[in-house]
């Protein structure tokens, strides 16, 4: 019978004996979890000096001989990892009259677990038999990958801080959504959504979890955002795990800064998982490479908010790409000014509404026809708009053909 415990190994002493690969790894893994941890082996790997000279790797010491028996006094806990079986048993032996826990295949008091983390809790699998780690670790995979799909409820059923989690949900398609960003929504007391691109992730949240709405529709304006700030942090403060789902990523265009900066000012917990912004990942599912060798070494990514601003008019100009959210209703006026700073008037534009969604519609155009030919054919938010060599139809066909002749 095995029993599973969890050990706080934080500022103990541990002690690992060998240090070749398999030794080096194991004491790389418990000084980071906060263990002071004895390194023992006559010859040790480059791998393992650079261990015991490395402070960022935490507390490891490196000691350059053969074990002894005195080595295991007053250690938590002993690892050994020589890959010679005799001394591994020797060892065993010592901790066993010392009664002290080690790690040593068959002839060891305790064996290693394989584990995966998820935000505050850790998955552990270990072998109730003979150890058999390829066959542990595989069952510990699978299980973390079903936990951090979001199909696991997460949500605390006892009361504990809160906090506050920023997660970036993508375009719209859920399967966009980062394994993080499932693995935090399902441990969410309350999300707090914006509109756009959230929907199609909503209904993946548990049943019973509280959706606050603080986006724009066509009969509200959007919560201004020091109410949106305000709103994270009561929650917070009353206990409650709040995820801030934010369509595209919280940091491009998305005013995560602020809501970062309102929660730490108040002293919450918070945390930020990317998401894939709309400015990248729409023009790829349309097959426009934002960069390509020979037509555009660079991107710039503006909001078209802003209007004609300048830097983004100089980036197109001189043949970057020009990738700009929320320019819809801006398109006429940043076309006018790019034409008026000499960018070529058949330069390709492409606007992308409803990205990754079922919904999704490409209109092409150039710099000179693309405010008339968005008017006609009735382009609307929310799109992605496109400026440069890249977004010519069928780009991708000419530039592999432009390639092949070139290697011709």
């Amino acid at each position: 019978m095995t029993t599973l415990l969890g050990v706080d190994l934080v500022g103990r002493r541990v002690v690992v004996v060998g240090a070749g690969a398999v030794g080096t790894r194991r004491a790389r893994g418990l000084a980071a979890d906060g263990a002071h941890v004895v390194l023992v082996d006559p010859a040790p790997s480059d791998a393992a000096r650079a261990l015991g000279a490395d402070p960022a790797a935490g507390a490891v010491e490196l000691v350059e001989r053969a074990a002894l028996p005195t080595d295991v006094d007053d250690a938590w806990l002993v690892v050994a990892a020589t890959a010679r079986p005799e001394v591994d048993a020797e060892v065993a032996r010592w901790c066993l009259e010392r009664r002290t826990w080690c790690v040593s295949g068959r002839q060891g008091t305790a064996r290693t677990v394989a584990t995966s983390r998820h935000d505050d809790l850790v998955l552990g699998v270990v072998s109730a038999g003979a150890p058999d780690p390829r066959r542990v670790a595989a069952l510990r995979d699978a299980l973390a990958t079903h936990v951090s799909s979001g199909a696991v409820d997460l949500r605390r059923h006892r009361e504990g801080p809160g906090r506050v989690v920023l997660v970036g949900c993508g375009p719209g398609d859920p399967g966009l959504v980062t394994l993080a960003g499932m693995e935090a929504l399902a441990g969410a007391d309350v999300v707090v959504a914006d509109r756009l691109g959230t929907a199609a992730v909503l209904d993946r949240v548990p049943s019973g979890v509280e959706v606050v709405d603080v986006g724009k529709t066509a009969t509200r304006h959007t919560l201004p955002q020091a109410q949106v700030n305000a709103l994270l942090v009561d929650r917070a403060r009353r206990g409650q795990t709040v995820v801030r789902l934010k369509g595209g990523d919280p940091f491009v265009f998305g005013r995560g800064g602020e809501e970062v900066h309102a929660c730490r000012a108040a002293g919450v917990p918070v945390q930020v998982v990317p998401g894939l912004s709309s400015a990248l990942a729409v023009p790829g599912l349309v097959g426009i490479p934002l960069t390509q060798w020979g037509a555009s070494t660079a991107v710039h990514i503006g909001s078209g908010h802003a209007g004609a601003e300048p830097t983004a008019i100089a980036a197109l100009a001189g043949g970057a790409t020009l990738v700009l959210l929320m320019a819809v209703a801006t398109l006429p006026e940043i076309c006018t000014a790019a034409l008026a700073a000499g960018v070529d008037p058949a330069l390709p534009v492409a606007v992308v509404e409803q990205g990754s969604t079922p919904s999704q519609r490409v209109t092409r155009a150039s710099v000179a026809t693309a405010a008339a030919v968005a008017e006609a054919a009735g382009v609307g938010s929310p799109a992605v708009v496109v400026m440069g060599a890249v977004a010519a139809e069928g780009f991708l066909d000419t530039a592999a053909s432009s390639t092949e002749a070139r290697r011709g």
